[in-house]
């Protein structure tokens, strides 16, 4: 059952939150480009945020089962993944709404410092995620550690 598990969670992982670091990564560029990419981006990052919740519960479900759920390098993890979950729902995806929004409405210049700001957060999501995967990896301190 643990196997099932984590290769669910892995898989998961890889197919939200990889969507999700590649779309709002390059929104910043299309939605100067192209309000139509940059509507599909959104689109991305709104529906594998929703499908991406499965991530932390299939991991928290393998970590009960290796029994593991107090070593520390989870703990760190589950914590990231909360900074980085909250990041993405009350600050890039309400930014890139607010962009949208402006783009839609037919501005052409959109705000220089919104769209640095946009991608400065995004960039901070994607090293978050980062971080977990490595310590998802080495797992420091753990005695069953890779």
């Amino acid at each position: 059952m643990t196997k099932f598990l984590l290769s669910v969670h892995v898989l998961a992982a890889i197919l939200a939150v990889g969507s999700i670091a590649v779309a709002a990564s390059v929104f910043p560029r299309y939605v100067r480009e192209s309000v139509k990419v940059a509507v599909f981006l959104h689109r991305v990052c709104r529906g594998y945020a929703v499908a991406g919740v499965v991530v932390p519960v299939f991991g928290i479900a393998t970590g009960a089962q290796l029994g593991v759920l107090t070593d520390a390098w989870l703990v760190v993890s589950m914590a990231l993944t909360v900074a980085a979950a909250l990041l993405l729902g009350l600050v890039v995806l309400p930014a890139q709404s607010r962009l949208l929004a402006r783009a839609e409405g037919g501005e052409q210049d959109l705000p220089r410092p919104a769209l640095a700001r946009l991608g400065m957060v995004t960039g901070i999501f994607n090293l978050l995620w980062a971080v977990v995967v490595v310590l998802m990896i080495v797992r420091p301190g753990s005695t069953t550690g890779a």
